[in-house]
């Protein structure tokens, strides 16, 4: 007797791979306030980004005059971005080696493993700096760059970058304004409260704790 085998035929379905969208959201963060935090969610919105990365600039080369501790930096951001999972506070720069974007994004790219899609979010005058940067070319081979750009205000893309425009409203909202009201004992509504709570407990920014929180 002759048995036939019937082979059953393979079907092989093709899974498709779910890739990570990443922003990297770098700043000094001096501190850390609501417009930061609102161009993070408009991008997130925008762009269908699974996570933005708050990267904390541990020794950042274009700035100069950072004097709060990245300690106190670092916990002001992580206490913006409580409760709200796609937001991660990141120590990749904690270092007092300078914080170059490319090292940066070579780490976040050994972090995230090779199916993850990898954003860089900047402001348009940052942006406009690229070419000043160290391994500028390997940058805008790396990511694609989401560039919070004014009403009105045009940016000049280098050859090769790609870039994604988020138009925002106007934000005028500046760290160095922040900064002056504190020193004047002035406290304000820019910032998240749990951040104005850690600024007047740890006496950061000359602040000397003779006004009151805003309702």
């Amino acid at each position: 007797m002759i048995w036939k085998i019937r082979r059953r035929r393979r079907t092989t379905e093709e899974i498709p791979i779910i890739r990570s969208r990443v922003a990297i959201f770098g700043g000094t963060f001096d501190p850390i306030h609501t417009a930061h935090l609102t161009v993070a969610r408009e991008a997130l919105t925008q762009f269908g980004l699974s996570q933005v990365q708050f990267v904390v600039a541990g020794n950042p080369p274009h700035k100069t005059g950072v004097s709060t501790p990245y300690k106190h930096r670092m916990r002001m951001v992580e206490l913006a971005c409580e409760g709200i999972p796609e937001f991660v506070p990141s120590r990749i720069e904690e270092s007092e080696e300078i914080s170059y974007s490319i090292t940066t994004i070579e780490k976040m790219m050994n972090m995230l493993g090779p199916e993850a899609k990898l954003f860089f979010l900047i402001g348009s005058d940052a942006f406009s700096e690229l070419r000043s940067w160290y391994r500028w070319g390997d940058v805008i081979r790396s990511v694609e760059f989401i560039v919070v750009t004014r009403p009105g205000h045009n940016i000049v893309v280098p050859p090769g970058a790609t870039v994604q425009r988020l138009k925002t409203l106007a934000l005028p909202v500046s760290s160095s304004e922040i900064r002056a009201k504190l020193a004047a004992g002035e406290a304000t509504a820019e910032l998240p409260a749990p951040v104005m709570a850690y600024i007047r407990e740890n006496r950061l920014y000359g602040w000397n704790g003779s006004a009151g929180i805003p309702a």
